[in-house]
């Protein structure tokens, strides 16, 4: 047996070289900003993530990040905000790609981002912060109105200047979408009873996470989606909230009673003007009552239909997302159990307070 020295032993294998455009992530920290970065991170892309130095001061993003940069994201600290940093910090990283995902109170910094893009010159792409519906087509009641207007001047001012943009419109998140929480896709489906939105019969587009990062990183390698509307309607996972309700009912093996949330009441919560919770219910509207989604055809010479872009790319159905949220209360019910000495595992009648965190379909 021959053994080998340190000098004769073959050198470790390096990672596989990156490949796709230099690509920096703008609010990656964020609910679709991680599956953006992850997801862009998988294709292999040289992946940058723009850290503000505050961030560390939330747990949750400090883990998010860290968790990124585990990965292989390269961090980048600055503030869109900062003119003069970005354009800095583009040049230096020589990015090519820049895809926001901030949330709403930073919606209009994206237009000092955009400046920046505009002054480096370089940049082939840019995706500001959508990821939801179509912004010019959708009308949701205030306070959501105000978050659309502001998404609109910065899709004007994108357009005046000329720089190569990208609108990803995916729709709705695969969860069960609350009215009256911050995030529709931070609780667990209802184990006690459903709010069913006006008679239950309006349809909408449900898009799991990884899929939404999959899918945008997708557009930025294709040239056919240089100045469109990209927008996620996967045939399977059109359904009602009724549709959303027989489902979950299915999975747990159980009939949950059904109250009716009136469109009055939706708009009444809206007009309580109570942050962010007030944009969800004004959102919630739009969708189940108005049928924003659902109530107009893609015949915009700028409009493009994923399932359509990419049929060799499946999207993850409805029915394997609440699939996993079975599998996530049965997990917490049986660590429950065992921890109390207990055997046999049913479905509780309702989710353990551990599991009311970041339970959303990936």
């Amino acid at each position: 047996m021959t053994v080998l020295s340190a000098s004769t032993a073959p050198p470790p294998q390096a990672p596989p070289a990156a490949t796709g455009p230099r690509t920096l992530v703008v609010g990656a920290s964020g609910f679709i900003g991680r599956f953006v970065a992850e997801a862009s991170l998988s294709s292999g892309h040289p992946t940058y993530v723009l850290v503000r130095s505050s961030a560390t001061t939330s747990p949750s993003k400090a883990n998010t990040i860290k968790s990124l940069e585990d990965q292989g994201a390269i961090l980048v600290t600055g503030s869109i905000g900062d003119k003069e940093v970005m354009i800095e910090a583009m040049r230096k990283y020589e990015i090519e790609v820049v895809i926001s995902a901030v949330g709403g109170a930073t919606i209009l910094d994206q237009l000092t981002l955009a400046e920046a893009i505009k002054a480096v010159g370089s940049i082939k792409r840019f995706l500001p912060s959508e990821f939801g519906h179509d912004i010019d087509r959708a009308e949701p009641v205030e306070p959501g109105l105000t978050m659309y207007m502001e998404k609109r001047k910065v899709r004007r001012f994108i357009e005046e200047a000329a720089i190569p943009y990208t609108y990803i419109c995916c729709n709705s998140i695969a969860a069960w979408p609350y009215h009256d929480n911050t995030h529709p896709a931070d609780v667990l489906p209802p184990l006690d009873r459903f709010h069913i939105y006006g008679d239950g019969s309006v349809k909408a587009y449900f898009v799991a996470g990884t899929d939404i990062g999959k899918f945008t990183i997708k557009t930025i390698n294709d040239d056919r989606t240089v100045n469109k509307s990209v927008h996620f309607r996967p045939p399977n996972n059109r359904v009602s909230i009724n549709e959303l309700a027989s489902l979950w009912e299915k999975k747990i093996g159980r009939t949950l009673p059904r109250v009716t949330v009136e469109e009055d009441d939706l708009l009444a919560a809206a007009a309580e003007m109570c942050i962010p919770e007030s944009v969800v219910a004004s959102f919630t509207h739009d969708i189940f009552i108005k049928g924003c989604q659902v109530n107009f055809s893609l015949d915009k010479p700028t409009d493009l239909e994923a399932t359509s872009l990419y049929p060799e790319m499946q999207f993850r159905t409805i029915d394997e997302c609440f699939d996993e949220f079975v599998e996530k209360i049965m997990g917490g019910q049986a660590a429950a159990e065992k921890a109390a000495g207990k055997e046999g595992i049913g479905v509780p009648t309702s989710a353990p307070d551990a599991l009311v965190i970041t339970a959303t379909c990936a």
